[in-house]
């Protein structure tokens, strides 16, 4: 019987400790080798132009590879043969650096014709309607054709993600907002201004488009448009500290009916607990000694 070789050993349990690794990380994955798609147009479009690229990478790869492979059966050296001594073949160069000067002029065709429908938001669907309002364009912020959106803000913070909604109020201290799990109407076009109060973060949920950064002093902008109702799940995809791992993020899609009954929600909840902190800086105020 062969000796147990301990190396092997070792080696295989690292390539399953790492194949394990991989298959309980679902949201780093993705698809697997694509993007994920099927929660908004924009993320279906990045997955669109992710497989043609990939595509075309493949023939590219499979071309390239088994020519070499090709050139080194046919021309494999024999034993005791010596070597040609040739210059090249001028016909050949020149074909392949056209060819590949075609190759990336159709990518960057096709990456140039998709990139808008990537970037600029569409309009709400008519049954969503009711819960947008007029959005201002300015600087890299974009907004639908029609002028409007639901625009929520995005802030992240070690370790959490706050949403602030959209009231009508002046004071934005007084509109509404929730951690960690946003919700959103179905059929709406959100735009999301998204900020950052600490470190840098990355807003991520694969299924609703790209990553975008949030950094300290600076807005970006990206959009998204849940087309079915349904929960969808990501993370920060910037290490941000200790617990950058903890700090998750999901977007829940709801009928535009249940989306004002939550935001109504939550105006209650958050005039009750103002009223409760008033009422307990006056009984402090009153008297000192005593525990809220």
């Amino acid at each position: 019987m062969a000796p147990i070789n301990r190396r092997h050993i070792f080696t295989a349990v690292l390539l399953a400790a790492v194949a394990g690794c991989l298959a309980l990380a679902p949201a780093a994955m993705a698809d697997f080798l694509t993007p994920e798609d099927g929660g908004s147009p924009n993320a279906d479009r990045i997955d669109t132009l992710y497989k043609i690229v990939f595509a075309v990478g493949v023939v590219v790869f499979i071309g390239v590879e088994g020519t070499l492979l090709y050139t080194l059966i046919k021309f494999r050296a024999r034993k005791g043969a010596v070597a040609a001594q040739i210059h090249g073949n001028t016909r050949l160069e020149i074909g392949w650096t056209v060819g590949a000067a075609l190759i990336l002029v159709v990518l960057a065709t096709v990456t140039f014709v998709a990139l808008p429908g990537i970037r600029n938001p569409e309009n709400s669907d008519a049954e969503a309607s009711a819960v947008v309002a007029p959005v201002a364009a300015h600087g890299e912020k974009r907004v639908p054709p029609d002028g409007k959106a639901l625009n929520i803000e995005v802030t992240g913070m070690q370790y959490v993600w706050r949403y602030t909604y959209p009231d009508g109020d002046d004071n934005p201290l007084n509109n509404p907002y929730s951690y960690e799990e946003m919700v959103v109407p179905v059929g709406a076009t959100v735009t999301l201004d998204i900020r950052a109060t600490d470190v840098a973060h990355s807003w991520w949920i694969p299924e609703l488009g790209g990553k975008m950064d949030a950094i300290p002093g600076y807005t970006n902008y990206t959009w998204f448009k849940v087309t079915k109702p349904g929960v969808y799940r990501g993370q920060c995809a910037e290490l941000c500290g200790r617990n950058h791992a903890n700090m998750v993020a999901q977007v829940r899609a709801v009928p535009p009916a249940e989306y004002e009954q939550y935001i109504e929600r939550l105006r209650n909840d958050i005039s009750a607990a103002n009223a409760a902190a008033a009422e307990s800086r006056r009984k402090l105020d009153a008297d000192p000694q005593a525990t809220p």
